[in-house]
């Protein structure tokens, strides 16, 4: 016990004084995962609802996506976009073939903030204009021009100085949209499920409402799914689905749970953005690369295999009638497996409990939220097993 102990401390030591303190980070030294279970240095279990950021979509080491990605290593690790890639062919079309008919080609990057930078900077091709409209609410990134369009916290302010031509609207507000988007705007983005907001949807009209502004005024409308893409809402895309009146915007950025933690990002774009990109416009070194598009396609094929999209729906909606039984919950905002659970006090303390009964949730910018964000493949048990520990930490 002892041995562990130091073994234990010294982890943590070592990351303390050789790594930048920029998380808070929880008590745990993780060494491996499978499905919703991560296991730790020390051989505890913990039920894993977060998901290390909404980025272990399959799971913990879906077994489908670790054979691809140990089947890429044996044959070429990297090689740039100067080459072609039967690795990057699969990928892109098979994300092509899942996507909203009207968006019919992909960029690969990197990650979300670097998927929303190269969203706004073909918008800005397309259109001659320079100026981006984002929501209250919404987080775009740490980047330089997606930090300058997030409106959250404190989150713009340490991103200063901010890029010009970034101007805030009122989230769910079509007027105060209306009222900014004259002939200088490229773009209106937006994160269709606000996450780190509290996880604040809008009405259906509100997403109609703003595929129609930008028709009528020849802007690029833009959804940042780097949360809410790859399955999470229980559809492929939040563009296209019913609970945004079906509406399909010109441009998507996608990232996180794409490459189930292997790092990588796309913008799924349209033929009247696509037309307007010539070579060297865009470009990325290790955008694209061989162990990232085996990952995208093996992560892909396991939603689809195991049927997680479905799993998604059924699972959301017995966690729902569950936390009908818990008094303290004052709503379930979202969809699918983005939730936030809203309590008449602070979170903090519920979450901090719950990681003493081992089960891992997230906090959001509004205090009152707990953010869940678990893998697709979530099952009814497990469920259970977080209500009950809930119903404990309440009473």
């Amino acid at each position: 016990m002892e041995a562990l102990a130091a073994k234990l401390k010294k982890v943590r030591d070592c990351e303390e004084r050789f790594q930048l303190a920029t998380y808070k980070k929880m008590p745990i030294v993780a060494e491996r995962g499978e499905g919703v279970w991560l296991y730790t240095i020390d051989g505890e279990k913990y039920l894993d609802l977060y998901g290390g950021h909404a980025v272990a979509a399959t799971g913990h080491c879906h077994p489908h996506v670790v054979a691809a990605i140990r089947k890429q290593t044996e044959k070429l690790l990297f090689y740039s976009n100067l080459v072609y890639s039967e690795a990057r062919a699969r990928a892109a079309a098979k994300l092509i073939s899942i996507a909203p008919e009207t968006l019919s080609k992909v960029f690969f990057c990197n990650s979300g903030t670097e998927a929303n930078e190269n969203a706004m900077r073909m918008a800005r091709l397309k259109t001659g204009r320079e100026n981006i409209i984002t929501f209250s609410g919404g987080f775009h990134g740490r980047t330089a021009d997606s930090i300058s369009a997030t409106f959250l916290g404190k989150y713009r302010e340490i991103g200063k100085p901010n890029v010009p031509g970034h101007l805030q609207a009122e989230f769910g507000d079509i007027e105060s949209a209306r009222a900014l988007a004259d002939e200088t705007i490229a773009a209106i983005m937006l994160e269709p499920i606000q996450s780190m907001a509290g996880v604040r949807m809008a009405g259906p009209e509100f997403y109609s409402s703003l595929r129609n502004l930008c028709d009528e005024r020849g802007i690029v409308l833009i959804y940042d799914e780097v949360q809410t893409g790859v399955g999470r809402t229980g559809e492929w895309f939040f563009a296209g689905s019913e609970a945004g009146a079906g509406v399909v915007p010109d441009i998507v950025t996608l990232a996180k749970a794409l490459g189930s933690g292997i790092p990588v990002g796309a913008c799924l774009v349209n033929e009247h953005v696509a037309a307007q990109i010539k070579e060297n416009d865009l470009g990325t070194t290790f955008g694209g690369g061989m162990i990232a598009m085996a990952a995208v396609n093996a992560t892909l094929e396991a939603i689809e295999e195991d049927r997680m999209l479905e799993n998604v729906r059924t699972v959301e909606a017995h966690l729902r009638e569950r936390l009908k039984e818990v008094e303290q919950v004052v709503n379930v905002r979202g969809k699918g497996f983005l939730l936030g659970i809203e309590f008449a006090t602070p979170a903090k303390a519920i979450h901090e409990a719950l990681l003493g009964r081992k089960i891992i949730a997230g906090t959001s910018s509004d205090a009152n939220v707990l953010r869940l964000l678990p893998p697709l493949c979530l099952k009814r048990p497990e469920v259970d097993l977080f209500v009950e520990k809930l119903v404990e930490v309440l009473a």
